[in-house]
């Protein structure tokens, strides 16, 4: 059960109109709230469930004119089961092994944190990071964070996602991994981990933020069957149309 929350949550428009990242012709903006002080996981619990994301210290969440397509989904994990495509994604990382770590930047990460936004999003802000940008992203947290390290046989750090915990599940902030490595759907074995982590801490979902309708980048999220997602009527069923084998 939650800790009562003692003070009220307030409520800002975090940026101003700019073009949206994920679909274009479109304007961004965003709703944020500040999580500090010592009711931050209270805050965080009841914000996640009401479509929130958190990066640093602040929650956000779309506001966007005459828009509507940043549908928040979890994933369903004591329902969840393997289709034989993810059954081939655990059996091509077999080899990884996994270790959960404090919130806490290191140079390692950061070399692959670059060769991953260089390669897959290079025209994006994020590869224009230096690493005291990406330590205050990882350690500038106010709520219960790890960091999750996915190593292969040679102790090689080949991919790491940075997850919060919650009272109802686990919430991938940002997931980063080798694009070097030929060993298929390393973001979607970072998913299953996850998936499987809350199974072990009995929390029944887990988050992955936006489905977004037309979006390629984000038509990998609907492998993860059975998923929720946050609607007018609260979270219901959801299946999209739009499937993605890949990361």
């Amino acid at each position: 059960m939650n800790a009562p929350i003692k003070r009220p949550l307030q409520f800002f428009y975090g940026t101003a109109p700019q073009p949206c990242p994920y679909l274009p012709g479109r304007i961004e903006t965003k709703v944020v709230t500040d999580l500090s002080g010592p009711d931050a996981n209270a805050f965080h619990d009841v914000l996640s469930r009401a479509g929130f994301r958190r990066s640093h210290g602040i929650a956000y969440r779309p506001t966007c004119p005459g828009c509507s397509a940043c549908v928040p989904v979890r994933i369903i994990v004591d329902e969840f089961a393997d289709s034989r495509s993810l059954r081939r994604v655990r059996r091509a990382n077999a080899d990884l092994t996994v270790r959960e770590a404090a919130a806490v930047a290191t140079l390692e990460q950061y070399a692959l944190f670059k060769r991953y936004e260089q390669a897959r999003h290079g025209d994006g802000e994020m590869a224009q990071m230096t690493f005291a940008d990406y330590r205050a992203m990882v350690e500038e947290t106010p709520v219960a964070t790890r960091l999750i390290e996915f190593r292969d046989e040679a102790n090689a750090l080949v991919a790491v996602c940075l997850t919060d915990r919650l009272s109802d599940g686990l919430s991938g902030v940002y997931k980063f991994f080798d694009p070097r490595r030929s060993k298929g759907s390393l973001g979607t074995h970072v998913i299953l981990w996850h998936i499987d982590r809350a199974a072990e801490l009995g929390l029944p979902f887990v988050y992955l933020g936006y489905w977004i309708a037309g979006c390629r980048k984000m038509t990998y999220k609907a492998r993860f069957q059975p998923m929720e997602a946050l609607g007018p009527e609260g979270w219901q069923r959801f299946e999209p149309a739009e499937i993605d084998d890949g990361d």
